[in-house]
């Protein structure tokens, strides 16, 4: 399964865009974004031919942000707990260290899938997988806007940068 994994997007509906296209030409089944949508207008271009899971991100203020998601796909709060092709996964934006520090070595989950540092990358232990994909380009994090997908069947995780 082709997973399309996402995170702080902050209203920029050109990256949304580009993201959405992404997904749907690498033949993603799922997208979890991991939170920082902004606005709830920039939820609504997520509505496609897959599985959509969000979760809160720090500068999502307006609270109708979770009735736009819930039209099309499942809102998660701050934090949630994913199955995906026999995977488990915690999904939670990252504002706090020690809560992602914990979901990863709790040995609980396959992956941890995070965002808000805007810095794109993977780390590996004991068997669980972080993965964030990284957001727009807002320094300290030095990339790009990317994504991230991840193929279930081999855990090959590949980051796609977009502009």
């Amino acid at each position: 399964m082709q997973v399309g994994i996402v995170s702080d997007t902050h209203d920029n509906t050109g990256l949304v865009d580009a993201a959405v296209d992404t997904f749907a030409d690498a033949g993603v089944e799922t997208v979890v974004h991991c939170g920082d949508f902004v606005a709830p207008f920039s939820a609504t271009p997520w509505d496609g031919d897959w599985e959509f899971y969000a979760v809160r991100g720090n500068n999502d203020g307006e609270w109708d942000l979770q009735s736009a998601v819930e039209e099309f796909g499942t809102y998660m709060g701050e934090m949630g707990e994913l199955t995906l092709d026999g995977a488990e996964v915690a999904v939670y934006h990252g504002t706090s260290g020690a809560i992602v520090d914990a979901l990863v070595e709790c040995g609980t989950y396959d992956y941890v899938f995070t965002g808000h540092t805007h810095d794109r990358g993977t780390e590996e232990y004991e068997g669980t997988t972080r993965i964030n994909p990284g957001g727009i380009g807002i320094p300290p994090a030095p990339d790009d806007f990317s994504v991230a997908t991840l193929d279930t069947d081999s855990g090959d995780v590949t980051f796609r940068e977009l502009e």
